[in-house]
């Protein structure tokens, strides 16, 4: 397989978990999130990725959120089910279910906490893809996995018979680009290009998409991939400036937390803010409920112009 053998690109928001104030799994949030996701135009969801909280889950409520997101889907948007765990069997139990209950494919990081070494990545996904028949995708979230898969590990993996594609959340920027254009021949590449640097780099070296925690902005997200495709680089430069000027306002460097709260805690306060079906988080994550910080963060949507004004 290689990135021929998919048809993903675009914008996909990283889909939150949604659980109720108690620590319930929410499947009727869930549903209505799927549902504005396709009704603002997004290309496809990730679901059990970081932004899913998939650490706080049980094995069970895994399945049944991959269950779940897949038939509200209903063939609307491409679901890839996130399945990192902490060995390729665990994972591959995962990833199993997720495709037999219809996700077009699945993804992982390395194991968690362990910080592999180079060579152990690449056996790690070796033994991942003998286990499982399907699209797989690498996952580099160096905050959660202790390693940063630089350009030359990215360049091993992507000869990896099911690796489709990568998902690079790393913090540099340098090398994200380097490893984009070194992959991209074989696998597709999601990561930072909605921004005014990543637009150039579309222009010039092309990419495929963003994996981005939520969707803010909602319609405007997609739109931005829809403008590049049809060669509209100037209307796509606006919404790349105003991203640009909001993210830096909401999250730390790197993109692994809020100013005001773990990621999951701020993305669903800043959901809510918006009127987005987003749920609560669930512990170990703590709610974000500090009015002072409540107020900057709405302040920064006013500016971004995604609020109307302060509330009285």
């Amino acid at each position: 397989m290689n990135r021929d053998d998919v048809d993903w690109k675009g914008y996909f928001p990283a889909f939150v978990t949604p659980f109720t104030e108690d620590g319930a799994l929410d499947l009727d949030t869930l549903a209505r999130l799927v549902d504005h996701y396709v009704a603002e135009g997004m290309h496809g969801i990730v679901v059990n990725g970081t932004c899913g909280e998939w650490f706080s889950q049980t094995t069970d409520e895994r399945r049944a959120v991959a269950e779940a997101a897949v038939a509200q889907a209903a063939g609307r948007l491409t679901v890839l089910v996130g399945c990192t765990d902490y060995t390729a069997a665990q994972t591959a139990d995962l990833a199993h279910h997720a495709l037999a209950a219809g996700a077009d494919g699945v993804l992982a990081s390395p194991p968690p906490y362990v910080k592999l070494f180079a060579p152990e990545v690449v056996a790690f996904y070796e033994d991942l893809d003998a286990l499982v028949d399907g699209p797989l995708v690498v996952y580099n979230w160096p905050y959660g996995s202790g390693i940063d898969i630089d350009t030359d590990l990215a360049d091993r993996l992507a000869d990896i018979d099911h690796i489709v594609a990568i998902k690079d959340s790393t913090p540099d920027a340098d090398q994200f680009f380097a490893t984009s254009r070194r992959v991209r021949d074989r696998v597709r590449v999601f990561g930072g290009y909605l921004g005014e640097r990543g637009l150039e780099e579309l222009r010039t070296h092309g990419g495929d998409g963003t994996v981005g925690g939520g969707s803010l902005f909602g319609r405007p997200d997609p739109q931005f991939y829809e403008d590049v495709w049809a060669g509209d680089l100037d209307k796509a430069a606006e919404h790349a400036a105003r991203s640009d000027r909001l993210f830096p306002e909401l999250w730390l460097p790197g993109g692994w937390a809020g100013h005001f709260g773990g990621y999951q805690s701020q993305l669903k306060a800043l959901m809510a803010m918006l009127g987005q079906p987003g749920g609560h988080v669930r512990k170990p994550r703590l709610p974000v409920t500090d009015p002072e910080s409540l107020a900057q963060m709405r302040a920064a949507l006013v500016r971004a112009g995604l609020l109307a004004e302060q509330p009285a």
